[in-house]
């Protein structure tokens, strides 16, 4: 049985070779037919609703089957469809084939076998346009779904820390301890200052071994409350909790700057040194307690200084707030 709802378009310029194949459509069953006298009609139909099947005449005037089926492609594509393309010919040999399928033809009929041959490739073209129209639905919806995992995602797929959105979501969580302990929340960013020139020097691979390197030993530094992000290639976070805002200095946090700073990581093209600037900040009841995300951002914004002056600033949230 034919499946009579195949939207199906017939392009055509010689009007009684359209009619015939609307006849032998029609009489097969199929209902959803329309013609098109023209290709540039055609394109403009096809961008009101698109069809499954599309079988145009290869040689027309103004703009030719080939031309028609490169147009349709483009349109396919930004539609996230497929339209499978039949082309009308009398040419025949291996070239002809070759150049039609380099156009993006899916099949074409000899117009001397047509009345032999057009049902059997409709038929074969409904079920192709189907398969092919279902896995782009599909593979889109799984597109779709991962989007929202990623949006979702709390995790660096390189280094297995907290991303951004993690950081956020603890550094709220350590406000909240903070407000109910009478403690403070400390927010640290690093910086790998060389991540371009390394970049460009040791290429990606070990970059990724370095980043790797240098989450492992942040998460080996911190205490095992404490939390450690990636934010970014280049930048990491660390989200802390003291019982006392003056624990929050450099001297208490100097041991994650050296270790940066001084102590070369291994790569499998040997060891490489990092240059890491490092900030940190910290609010407690008596500085006021910010937004998570401002905190973030200001503190960020404390990287360039931290840079110049070549050490562990610290800075308490009263005097972050005026920057």
């Amino acid at each position: 049985m034919p499946n009579a709802d195949l939207p199906i378009m017939v392009v055509d310029d010689a009007r009684f070779s359209g009619a015939v194949i609307g006849r032998t459509l029609k009489a097969a069953g199929f209902k959803d037919i329309r013609t098109a006298s023209s290709a540039q009609q055609a394109l403009t139909m096809l961008d009101s609703r698109p069809v499954s099947v599309l079988i145009a005449d290869w040689l027309m005037p103004e703009m030719d089957g080939l031309e028609l089926a490169s147009k349709v492609r483009q349109m396919d594509e930004a539609s996230n469809h497929f339209t499978y393309i039949m082309l009308l010919t009398a040419k025949e040999g291996d070239k002809a084939l070759e150049q039609a399928f380099d156009q993006g033809v899916d099949d074409f009929i000899n117009k001397s076998a047509m009345n032999q041959q057009l049902l059997p490739r409709i038929y074969a073209a409904d079920r192709l346009s189907a398969l092919q129209n279902r896995l782009l639905k599909e593979n889109q919806l799984l597109v779709e779904s991962n989007q929202r995992f990623k949006k979702h995602s709390l995790v660096d797929p390189l280094t297995g820390l907290g991303n951004a959105q993690f950081a956020i979501e603890r550094l709220k969580d350590t406000i909240l301890h903070a407000r109910s302990r009478n403690g403070a929340a400390c927010l640290m960013i690093i910086n790998i200052d060389n991540y371009k020139p390394l970049m460009q020097e040791h290429g990606k691979q070990i970059l990724r071994e370095i980043i790797v390197g240098a989450s492992r030993r942040l998460r080996q530094l911190v205490r095992p409350l404490d939390a450690v992000a990636r934010l970014s290639n280049e930048q990491f976070a660390i989200v802390t909790y003291q019982a006392d805002i003056m624990q929050a200095n450099a001297v208490t946090y100097r041991r994650i700057y050296d270790a940066l700073n001084i102590k070369a990581l291994k790569s499998s093209k040997g060891f490489i040194s990092l240059k890491a600037a490092m900030c940190m900040s910290a609010a407690d009841e008596e500085t006021g307690f910010p937004a998570a995300d401002k905190m973030l951002a200001i503190t960020q914004r404390q990287i360039p200084s931290a840079r110049e002056t070549g050490r562990l600033m610290v800075v308490r949230w009263r005097h972050a707030k005026s920057n």
